[in-house]
């Protein structure tokens, strides 16, 4: 079975898709296909589906979303050329408590994503910033737009596409630090602009972007964004920068044409780029 999640919800057997048209059965395979090979309980689904207060329909109305995954992975079977082998309760199992969807030796785009991007982590830690650079490109090729980005989310699957969300996020921050340590800062420049834009109390963000601005020989630019992140957190937050930032705008304000470090690792303005509101309270 192959499983896509980073992007709309595609999920195939035997090459053949039996991701449902309608909303509901949607956002159970959904939660399934993330927790492959793994129980999904009953009470998880309904409360995914449902809420706090499920109707009393809810455990048959669930078991009729069940058949018709099963109708679509019987077909699938079929026209795949199975041959019988397996039936579609062999691959979304019932399992005391819940439900069970095997992927086999399928593809998964979240694994092979999180494979990647860990690779790439590794390879930053061992300072081979060329490795890292390649595999986090890879990593973050593999999202088509937002996780589920068709698919109705309850409280479980919004939790865990604001997980993936993160993770595509802290991949990203890896992946700009990598190219600043290769010197890019200009091919960032773009890319970076519609970040801070996207994200305008990112701390980590501006600083690569103040970073970037500032080795292409843009330091008025680079102050400047400091002063809009500042404003932004004191408004928005009632925040100041934190200190980190603080001393890189300090640098950039004060150095000469090496003051600055390169990358933003080598300088204490790095931080976790999941960390989206940090600061120094105001006042």
């Amino acid at each position: 079975m192959d499983i896509d999640i980073l992007g709309t919800l595609a999920v195939r057997e035997k090459g053949i898709s039996i991701t449902p048209t309608a909303p509901k059965p949607r956002q159970v395979l959904a939660l399934l296909a993330l927790h492959a090979d793994q129980v999904v309980p009953v009470a998880t689904l309904t409360e995914e589906l449902w809420g706090e207060r499920p109707p009393r329909s809810a455990r048959p109305t669930l078991q009729t979303y069940i058949l018709q995954l099963r109708e679509l992975i019987t077909v699938a079977l079929e026209e795949g050329g199975d041959g019988g082998a397996r039936t579609a309760k062999d691959v979304l199992l019932t399992v005391p408590g819940g439900y069970l969807l095997k992927s086999g030796e399928g593809t998964s785009d979240v694994r092979e994503f999180e494979r990647l991007a860990g690779t790439g982590y590794r390879a930053m830690d061992a300072d081979d910033g060329p490795g890292a650079a390649r595999l986090l490109r890879e990593a973050l090729a593999l999202w088509s737009g937002p996780a589920l980005a068709d698919v109705q989310a309850g409280c479980h699957l919004a939790t865990q596409i604001k997980r993936l969300e993160e993770s595509r996020l802290c991949a990203l921050d890896q992946r700009i630090e990598a190219d600043l340590r290769l010197g890019r800062h200009r091919e960032l420049l773009a890319e970076l602009t519609v970040l801070v834009s996207r994200y305008p109390t990112h701390e980590s963000l501006c600083g690569q972007y103040m970073l970037a601005l500032y080795r292409s020989g843009r330091r008025g630019e680079a102050l400047d964004a400091y002063q809009r992140l500042r404003a932004t957190l004191v408004r928005t937050l009632g925040l100041e920068p934190s200190a980190g930032l603080s001393k890189l705008q300090r640098s950039i304000l004060m150095a000469g044409p090496e003051g600055v470090p390169a990358s933003l690792s080598r300088h204490p303005a790095a931080a976790p780029l999941t960390s989206l509101t940090p600061g120094t309270p105001v006042g």
